[in-house]
C-alpha cells in the first residue's frame, strides 16, 4: 500500500528498577502487542546512574514500526506512564519503566525533543553491551563503526554490569 510509510527498525532502551522484572515484563508485552515481534538482547544489572538508587535491569529491544520517531517517541512516554513513570522527580531517580529510541534506521536527528542516535549509546555500558549483543553488525549511523566494535573499544566493559535471566 503506496499510502503507508514505510517499515523503520527501531532499537530501544529499557530499563527499571522498581519492580522491574515486571515492570519489563508488562512493557515488553504492550510492544508486541503494538508492534509484533520484538527482538530481545540478554539483559542485564546495572547500578543507578546519577544517584544512589537500587540496581536496574536493562536490555535492548528491536522493533519495526510505521510511527515516524517522534510519533514513536510520544508512543513510549504515554507506555512509561500507563506503567507508572513519574516525570514530577529529577531526571536521574528512581524508574517503574524507562524505554528510549537508540537507533531509528541510519536516522540522525538533533531537536529539542529527540537525539537519534543516543549519545548513551557510546558513554553507558548497560546501553551499549545490550545493543552489541542484539545488532552487533549494525553500522552506528555517526561514528560509522559496527555496534560491535564500539562495545570492543569502549573504555569501561566492566562498569558493574552482571547478565541475568529475565
Amino acid at each position: 500500500d503506496k499510502d503507508k510509510p514505510a517499515m523503520s527498525t527501531a532499537y530501544l532502551g529499557i530499563g527499571s528498577n522498581i519492580d522491574a522484572r515486571a515492570n519489563i515484563a508488562a512493557g515488553i508485552a504492550d510492544l508486541r502487542e503494538a508492534f509484533g515481534e520484538v527482538a530481545l538482547s540478554p539483559a542485564y544489572r546495572a547500578p543507578a546512574v546519577g544517584f544512589a538508587g537500587n540496581d536496574f535491569i536493562n536490555l535492548v529491544a528491536r522493533i519495526e514500526t510505521r510511527l515516524a520517531p517522534l510519533e514513536l517517541r510520544r508512543f513510549l512516554h504515554a507506555l512509561e506512564d500507563h506503567h507508572g513513570r513519574r516525570r514530577d522527580v529529577p531526571k536521574y531517580s528512581d524508574r517503574t519503566l524507562d524505554i528510549d529510541i537508540l537507533l531509528y534506521d541510519d536516522l540522525y536527528l538533533l531537536s529539542p525533543e529527540l537525539e537519534i542516535p543516543r549519545d548513551e549509546i557510546l558513554t553507558v555500558a548497560h546501553v551499549l553491551r545490550p545493543l552489541a549483543d542484539l545488532a552487533p553488525n549494525l553500522l552506528h549511523p555517526v561514528r560509522r563503526q559496527t555496534i560491535s566494535q564500539l562495545w570492543q573499544a569502549f573504555s569501561d566493559q566492566d562498569a558493574g554490569l552482571a547478565s541475568i535471566e529475565l
